[in-house]
């Protein structure tokens, strides 16, 4: 488990202490000098702080700081060791400063202990950078009262923009999918993720790996495919993500993921709630008629993005596409919960009917490996 906090002075020291049944152990570190890119080039002072010794399952209490001050104490349960467990997280994006609709409630579930994790599917504060990166602390605040309880991840937020980790019997994978929107920095970081993706597929699907996390999931924020009423990248029938490069077709992710049998695809960016019917290259090949998630022939897409921002909703296209099952512009956020290794279980809560869930989805699969090649 690692702490993370900033201070505007160096406090020349980073302090976490913490224990079961009191602050009986403390952990340290040295503070990082960040420059902001703002015109004020303010600094900025990042502490990480590892703690260790920490007994799975087990409620601990922490407060972190210096001699100069400490932070409230809050608390966390270290993550379960092994694959025997079902994780469960809340997974939203596009949650801003102004309008974080869904907060408040993930606020109450997450400090009741109901997630092990938090996926936050990209686009905060809007934007982190903003004032001077001030829109970036107030977000930062905003959010301790459930990064402060729970692990939070987002695409990125570790020292690369992809990374995966194991969580039970799920594989995660974050990635960047702006590598594709920003061409003008150059493709050097969409050829370097396509290949560091690659690379990690082919180490999670290896038998033995595959055997004990069977369940691959890849999260990033611009989806390969939606409904929205707009002219986003995703309405278009040749994304960005999907295919690859423009009028290249270099690096797409569809394929790959694909032929390596991803699980499940989750995404934002849309300020809407969109499940797919399991999908490849606009095709649905669905598990049988009865049961299309039983088996499906095609990784199934999620998009939750509708945590609330000042943007406010997206609309849909009046006609539902024949690979689209459900559709909703209520402010909300997902629940996502690994069973086994044949079970999957997802919901889509709406924070406009007050917590009421609009959408379940169950993924089952027999077994976990490459999809039939087409």
């Amino acid at each position: 488990m690692v702490v993370t906090w900033s201070t505007m002075d160096n406090t020349n020291s980073s302090v976490v202490e913490y224990g079961i049944g009191g602050l009986v152990k403390r952990a340290k570190a040295v503070p990082i000098e960040f420059i902001d890119g703002g015109s004020k080039k303010r600094k900025i002072y990042i502490h990480k702080v590892k703690l260790s010794d920490l007994q799975p399952g087990r409620r601990y209490m922490y407060h972190c700081g210096s001699k100069w001050g400490w932070s409230s104490i809050y608390t966390f349960v270290p993550m379960q060791e092994g694959v025997n467990w079902s994780p469960q997280l809340a997974v939203f994006g596009d949650m801003g400063n102004i309008n974080a609709q869904s907060l408040p409630r993930l606020q109450q579930e997450t400090q009741r202990g109901m997630y092990d994790a938090i996926l936050h599917v990209g686009d905060f504060a809007y934007d982190m950078n903003s004032d001077n990166a001030e829109v970036g602390d107030e977000f930062m605040r905003q959010i301790e009262t459930i990064a402060a309880y729970a692990r939070f991840r987002m695409p990125g937020n570790s020292d690369s923009m992809m990374y995966s980790f194991n969580m039970g019997p799920i594989h995660f994978i974050s990635i960047s999918t702006e590598y594709y929107y920003f061409l003008g920095y150059g493709i050097k970081e969409v050829v370097n993720q396509y290949y560091w993706l690659e690379n990690d597929l082919k180490e999670a699907t290896k038998p033995e790996n595959r055997k004990v996390r069977p369940w691959i999931i890849v999260y990033g924020h611009r989806p390969m495919y939606c409904s929205n009423l707009n002219e986003d990248d995703c309405t278009f029938h040749e994304t960005f993500v999907r295919v690859g490069l423009p009028f290249l077709n270099w690096f797409g992710l569809e394929d790959l993921f694909y032929n390596y049998g991803v699980d499940m695809e989750i995404w934002a960016h849309e300020h809407s709630y969109e499940r797919l019917w399991p999908i490849y290259n606009y095709t649905v090949y669905n598990g049988s008629l009865e049961e299309p998630y039983r088996n499906p022939g095609a990784p199934v897409h999620i998009i939750t993005g509708s945590a609330g921002c000042q943007e406010g909703r997206e609309n849909f296209v009046p006609t539902m596409p024949e690979w689209s099952a459900f559709r909703s512009s209520d402010y909300g956020y997902a629940r996502l919960q690994v069973f086994n290794s044949t079970h999957l279980y997802m919901e889509q809560i709406s924070d406009d009917k007050e917590g009421e869930v609009i959408d379940r989805l169950w993924l089952i699969k027999d077994h976990h490996g490459p999809y039939p090649k087409r």
